[in-house]
């Protein structure tokens, strides 16, 4: 282990991130909103912060170990969000406490999309942009765009990649290069990213609003310009739109680069994720339609409006809203909340537990079904026709059982802090899931529950975001063990 390397990387990666504080710089200057000297402030601290962690180190340049990549995975995260929490400190209008910022910035890194801000419509322009950009950079993973600049560095990029891409198979590379593959997926996003704000600025958005909505739709983040998210802006074609962005976002970019490379679609209809994504979505759609007209909670065709955008928002992890789904009638906000827990596919940039993981979970359920009737029997899981080695099954059980007992425990510490059963059930779901809205106290947003609470579902966010797994390493003496 390296530890002096892995300093001098997180110096020269927080100098890199301060770069991105000019953005909301200039659009302060552009609005006068009187934010411009929090920013400049910020970034003072984060330039002299990454330099301080950089130059006692700066002629180390040995190989990162597997081990130094989820060090670095995680610290980078992790030192990320709390540089990323001065603006929201410095700035008068936010005036958040430590904690609240650093909530604020972490829920914007991971792409959770929980606020602990409200009277969002009279922020200034340069805090709502830099939330949305925060949501963006961490869409596709920050350390992705690492990889990519750094071979100029020096830095191998491999391990970083295999720490932070999630689903079951992490060697996987879509170009014989680390960094071409990130540039690629990068130049992929950032087309989707143009595209979407595009439509939204051609359905009647502002400029300002088509590029913030843009970077949290393509990123499945759920930041919004405005307290009433999507709704506020009271648009089918909006909703629409949104809606289409955030199911792109959600399937696999892998996917994407296929089609890109190859010209061809054909492959999203062959591929046994997407064909069970769409499923998941299709039944929870079909369902809150029929529960919402049945109920007369709406007329029936605003009834499938709302139930496909919410549907869609809430399954994908992204976390928008143009209803209130927490007051829907019987099981349809529980409903929703769970299928956050399958997110989006594997290498999105949605949440979750992702698809392939719990497609795989039934099949291994049902082939267990099948050997109570042929204990001698041979059954492969197969998935697109291909059998799956017990190796991957094992660990996606694996996978699955530590993600059962984190959200439990996590849900106990909660209530432990006196937050009621609902509240701390949803709220544990709304940031390991890299969710966003929950239910009960926190259902339109988490500024009234207690630090202690805050701080736990900071780690959450973490979990969610680095697939619990990259984080929970760290706390295994074999990790640190020569």
């Amino acid at each position: 282990m390296h530890i002096q390397v892995i300093l001098r990387v997180i110096g020269l990666l927080v100098m890199v991130f301060s770069l991105t504080l000019i953005p909301p710089m200039l659009v302060s200057l552009i609005y006068n909103d009187g934010a411009l000297n929090a920013f400049l402030y910020a970034l003072g601290v984060n330039l002299v912060g990454g330099f301080c962690l950089w130059l006692p180190f700066r002629n180390q340049k040995q190989d990162l170990s597997i081990r130094d990549g989820f060090i670095i995975t995680v610290l980078f995260w992790s030192v990320l969000g709390l540089f990323g929490s001065v603006p929201f400190m410095l700035t008068d209008s936010a005036a958040l406490s430590f904690t609240d910022a650093l909530f604020e910035s972490l829920s914007g890194l991971t792409t959770t999309g929980a606020t602990i801000l409200t009277g969002l419509d009279d922020l200034p322009h340069s805090i709502l942009f830099y939330r949305q950009l925060l949501q963006w950079l961490g869409g596709m993973g920050i350390i992705v765009l690492a990889v990519a600049i750094m071979p100029m560095l020096g830095i191998g990029g491999m391990q970083l990649y295999r720490a932070e891409t999630p689903g079951p198979v992490k060697d996987s590379k879509l170009t014989p290069r680390i960094a071409e593959t990130a540039k690629a997926l990068w130049y992929i996003y950032a087309t989707l990213t143009l595209l979407c704000a595009l439509g939204y600025w051609a359905a009647g958005m502002t400029l300002f609003d088509a590029i913030c909505h843009s970077f949290s739709t393509v990123a499945i983040g759920g930041f919004s310009t405005h307290d009433a998210s999507i709704g506020y802006f009271n648009s089918p074609v909006i909703e629409l739109i949104c809606a289409a962005f955030m199911v792109i976002a959600a399937i696999n970019f892998a996917l994407h680069f296929f089609a890109w490379r190859h010209r061809s679609i054909w492959h999203y209809f062959k591929d046994p994720e997407v064909k069970f994504f769409l499923f998941i979505l299709i039944c929870t759609i079909s369902l809150s339609t029929i529960v919402l007209g049945i109920t007369s909670s709406f007329e029936w065709a605003d009834a499938l409006r709302f139930a496909i955008f919410e549907s869609i928002s809430i399954a994908t992890t992204a976390g928008f809203s143009t209803s209130d789904f927490a007051s829907w009638p019987h099981f349809l906000p529980f409903l929703l909340i769970v299928t956050s827990f399958a997110g989006g596919c594997a290498s999105s940039t949605g949440g979750g537990m992702k698809v392939i993981r719990i497609l795989l979970i039934l099949k291994q359920g049902f082939r267990e079904i099948q050997r109570l009737v042929h204990p001698s029997a041979v059954i492969p899981v197969k998935l697109g026709g291909k059998a799956i080695p017990e190796n991957v099954i094992s660990a996606v059980w694996g996978f699955f059982s530590a993600y059962l007992l984190v959200y439990v425990i996590l849900m106990v510490g909660l209530m432990a802090t006196g937050i009621d059963q609902v509240t701390a059930w949803s709220a544990v779901a709304a940031t390991l899931n890299n969710l966003g809205p929950g239910l009960g106290e926190v259902a339109a947003n988490f500024g009234s529950i207690n630090d202690p609470a805050k701080w736990m579902l900071c780690f959450a966010m973490l979990l969610g975001r680095l697939e619990v797994f990259t984080l929970l390493v760290l706390f295994t003496p074999m990790f640190w063990q020569k």
